[in-house]
């Protein structure tokens, strides 16, 4: 129906997180309910308060941002919308599912069957071969040998990496193994695609070019991404909107454009201040016209 509202691909309600740093601390969701409690666990050395009330909404066929520095949640929070770590309290549902409520087989299958995942350490298995690597997740759906064949050069091809299915990882770049990476969570034709800084280990040429690869894809495929970048400029190319997150909650959600242009507190200001200051550069760059000194662009 024209006009209708986007579907929720990740709805994230109330979700908490906090670690204990000894053994035989106990934290339970009544702890995280109760405010002087929370305190004392923020300001104790026996607990890390990771994510604090973190509420969010993703909807189906965007590319989702969640930025922050080092320490900010934003890796925490994406493990636990799969439960690599088990939230503390709070919900979250993906396609209409209760993650949250899963016992440990439906888990599985869920994950298998509608995630897709990439890490920025590549996680390759260096004993199996390019194209064994890629088809290991459909090898562990069950799917047809002849089937998984198909689907791993279409993959591969999709990446850039034809030709390379019978080398094994340790004759790759790293630019390489990362793309690797990207066809075997291609390969799944899962509808969400999680993706934890999978970049920024690798060169700023390499970097460039396998972002503009995923834009690409992304125009073809329309799958729902969630996206973790601890870098403003990767962020400002690929997501259609973006959270910015400090010690654990969210301070602001909004597309690119409006975060850089209007920021919601002075830490979100500071964030993006570099980029706001090259942006103002360019426009005054060409706004001198020809015959303009160069000079008068810089303050």
């Amino acid at each position: 129906m024209a006009g209708a509202s986007p579907a929720e691909a990740i709805v994230v309600r109330n979700l908490w997180q906090v670690f204990p740093r000894k053994e035989g601390i106990s934290i339970s969701s009544a702890d995280v309910m109760d405010e002087q409690r929370v305190r004392e666990m923020d300001e104790s050395d026996d607990t890390v308060v990771a994510m604090k009330d973190v509420c969010l909404t993703v909807y189906e066929g965007e590319t989702f941002i969640i930025m922050g520095l080092s320490g900010s949640g934003k890796s925490t929070l994406i493990r636990c919308l799969l439960r690599l770590v088990e939230p503390t309290s709070g919900e979250v549902c993906i396609l209409g599912h209760n993650v949250t409520a899963m016992g440990k087989r439906e888990l599985v299958q869920f994950r298998r069957e509608k995630i897709s995942m990439v890490f920025q350490h590549y996680g390759l298995l260096p004993h199996r071969t390019v194209a064994d690597n890629v088809a290991f997740g459909l090898k562990l759906r069950g799917e047809p040998e002849e089937s998984r064949k198909e689907k791993v050069t279409w993959a591969l091809e999709t990446v850039g990496l034809t030709g390379w299915g019978k080398y094994y990882p340790s004759a790759l770049s790293g630019g390489m193994r990362q793309r690797v990476g990207i066809a075997r969570a291609l390969v799944m034709d899962a509808p969400i695609l999680l993706m934890d800084e999978p970049f920024s280990g690798l060169d700023p040429m390499i970097r460039r070019e396998l972002q503009d690869e995923l834009i690409h894809l992304q125009r073809d495929m329309r799958k729902t991404i969630f996206f973790v970048t601890h870098d403003l400029s990767e962020a400002l190319r690929m997501g259609d909107r973006m959270a910015i997150m400090r010690r654990g909650e969210i301070v602001q959600v909004g597309s690119p454009d409006e975060v850089v242009a209007n920021p919601a507190d002075e830490y979100v200001a500071r964030f993006v201040s570099d980029e706001k200051e090259q942006f103002e550069r360019g426009r005054a760059f060409i706004g001198s016209g020809p015959g303009r000194e160069a000079t008068a662009c810089v303050s």
